[in-house]
């Protein structure tokens, strides 16, 4: 999913094994040469696409090395193979038994065990326990520094600058634009009667082969962008470098938390959270460091920062990453002061807390998922936050946590100041096909059967928009955006049809970390969205995308663009009716926002799967885009994180 994408979803189940280094400490002799062999063939066919023909990650983790997985310790390669079982993903179950055994000892031996003459089974997998590894290494820090822009960022944006951020033409100050997440800008230079004269002005090759899915910010001529272990603020007319921060993560770059997708500006501050579990506060000037805060540690719960934060007032929200690598999902408030904690919602609910009682047990809960990894949208006036939460876990075995599983793939609304939860809406409860919910966002009012009415959307992997009445808190209208097919059937029923059945969207379709656009001038919704189906999986190469525009007051569907690829990237609506997006074959795209015609095409060297974002800078209009690296599960060209400014000439 989601956030963080399907090669942690793969490394979590499997990954314990990683933690067999140190194989002195665990017994010998419990499989099989022969049986290696044979799962070693079943890893090529089913594994090895995603995780390395060597277990050294590709899209998904690796699934070697002693720093992966610290929190599988103790535990038996009988709880290691009951994780295996729900592989491959998005097709959980579908191997033979003696398939799915025979790969839990060829991952044993990959790490380090010795074989011996029986084949490994269920009563023996009970007595193979999981030793220790090694604590993890220390972040590792380094600045470069071209040219200090402290003069002209000063201590802004403030918070009225992030307030107004909604009409500014000059900055792009949130991931999404503005509190709203409208990504709408108020500029006509650009029209469809010149865009196709847009040349590239500039480019920066960032040096990262990891997912780019980041959206730039811009403030007062700087742009700022961030990868797992980069932050860069770079001129944003000529991609000349300001400066640029480097830091080596504790946790290797294969563990599965590889993608960024953002930060956040406020008082002469960048501030990002690292998939390490790190809250880091920059000088948005010199990119000194302020200061950094260990709130998380994915080696010990499971989770690190994949979102970009979202600031108001002195608080940071943000919350973990990793449902699938043992989170128990909450969101938080940190002061942008130093770090320290404010409030904390616990999107898993404890034992007496409320949701707990939907849950089977508070095993369940302990590693039950519910994390949060995409994008929140703030009512500025009402103080209140909208929160999308992903999915629970373990993913596909629902029977494993019986209940509606909240706050699992809902829409929570938060007090912003106190956490406070003043209401929510499961989009889908109890899910059994990796639904996160991606999206809290836009907010927008619309003119709907004769009355301005305040609306909120939400969307996510399930591919089926909601759009709600933020007053009434009530859903106005639904409307699917890609191919959805038994979507209602539990995977455990579909798991014990003679072949499967497909299931549409597949637990990586629908809509991803990208959201929808809202143009105020043509009243419209526009959705990026990934049709591909799985249990009987349809291949990668043949997964399509939409861009679906739906009239905002009716929920109808105006037109609709299909790719010949998955549409991942954001899109960028403007006053001149015109829409900014990008396509994994990594075309940039300029479409008209009324009809979906595609009026100009240019292709950035690399799959685009992060930000477009437009504005102004000395009454000149640029286009800035990323491109670079997608999860190896698509099949793509492997593309560098790049930056690309286009303007007129």
């Amino acid at each position: 999913m989601k956030q963080i994408g399907i090669g942690a979803i793969l490394g979590a189940g499997v990954l314990a094994v990683a933690m067999v280094a140190g194989a002195a400490q665990v017994s010998e002799g419990m499989f099989s040469a022969a049986q290696a062999k044979r799962g070693a063939a079943v890893f090529a066919v089913n594994c090895a696409g995603c995780h390395g023909a060597d277990l050294e990650g590709a899209s998904a983790s690796a699934l070697t090395g002693p720093d992966n997985m610290k929190r599988w310790a103790g535990q038996t390669a009988a709880d290691l193979h009951a994780r295996v079982r729900t592989m491959p993903y998005g097709s959980p179950g579908t191997l033979k038994d003696q398939d799915y055994m025979d790969a839990t000892a060829f991952l044993l031996e990959k790490n380090g065990l010795a074989p011996g003459k029986k084949d490994l089974t269920a009563s023996t997998a009970a007595k193979v326990q999981i030793a220790a590894a090694s604590e993890a290494v220390k972040p590792k820090h380094r600045l470069t520094v071209v040219r200090d822009t402290s003069a002209a960022i000063a201590a802004g944006p403030t918070q009225a600058e992030l307030t107004a951020a909604g009409a500014k033409t000059t900055d792009w100050l949130f991931t999404n634009h503005d509190y709203s997440g409208q990504r709408f800008v108020d500029l006509k230079q650009l029209d469809k009667n010149n865009v196709s004269k847009l040349r590239p002005v500039c480019m920066y090759q960032v040096g990262d082969l990891n997912p780019f899915e980041a959206n730039p910010l811009i403030y007062r001529g700087a742009m700022f962008i961030t990868t797992k272990d980069t932050a860069i603020s770079l001129d944003a007319a000529t991609c000349r470098l300001n400066w640029r921060y480097d830091r080596t993560s504790r946790t290797p770059a294969s563990y599965g938390l590889k993608m960024h997708r953002g930060a956040a500006l406020k008082d002469g501050k960048l501030i990002y959270g690292t998939p390490d579990g790190y809250l880091i506060a920059l000088d948005a000037g010199s990119g000194k460091v302020i200061w950094e805060r260990e709130v998380t540690n994915p080696l010990k719960t499971g989770g690190g920062f994949t979102m970009a934060p979202m600031i108001f007032e002195d608080l940071i929200i943000v919350g973990p990453a990793g449902s699938e690598l043992g989170v128990k999902g909450w969101i938080g408030a940190f002061k942008i002061s130093n770090g320290d904690i404010v409030w904390r919602f616990n999107t898993v609910p404890n034992k007496g807390e409320p949701g707990a009682d939907t849950w089977p047990n508070d095993k369940a809960r302990e590693e039950g998922g519910g994390a949060v990894w995409g994008s929140m949208t703030l009512d500025t006036g009402t103080g209140r936050i909208y929160v999308p939460v992903s999915n629970p876990t373990p993913d596909f075995e629902g029977h494993l946590r019986v209940g509606d599983n909240l706050f699992t793939c809902a829409m929570i609304v938060l007090d912003v100041r106190t956490g406070k939860l003043l209401w929510y809406h499961q989009i889908t409860p109890h899910d059994t096909h990796d639904y996160d919910l991606s999206q809290a966002s836009p907010q927008f009012t619309s003119v709907i059967d004769g009355k301005p009415r305040k609306m909120v959307v939400a969307v996510g992997k399930e591919g089926l928009l909601h759009a709600f009445d933020r007053e009434a808190r009530e859903v106005v209208y639904k409307v699917s955006v890609t191919t959805r097919q038994n979507t209602d059937k539990e995977w455990i029923a579909i798991d014990k049809t003679a072949n499967g059945e497909r299931v549409c969207p597949g637990a990586i379709g629908g809509v991803q970390w990208n959201g929808p656009a809202f143009s105020p001038v043509t009243n419209a919704l526009y959705v990026p969205a990934v049709d591909w189906c799985s249990m009987t999986r349809d291949p990668p190469e043949q997964s399509r995308g939409w861009l679906t525009a739906i009239d905002a007051a009716s929920g109808k569907v105006r037109w609709q663009y299909q790719s010949q690829r998955p549409m991942l990237a954001a899109v960028t609506a403007t006053s001149s009716n015109l829409l900014f997006t990008g396509e994994v074959t990594g075309d940039l795209l300029a479409l008209d926002a009324n009809d979906g015609k595609v009026l100009y095409r240019f292709n950035t060297g690399g799959p685009m799967i992060g930000g477009v974002v437009t504005y102004q800078m000395d009454r000149k209009q640029y286009v800035a885009a990323v491109s670079g690296g997608t999860n190896a599960f698509w099949r793509t060209q492997p593309g560098s994180a790049t930056v690309v400014v286009l303007a007129i000439p």
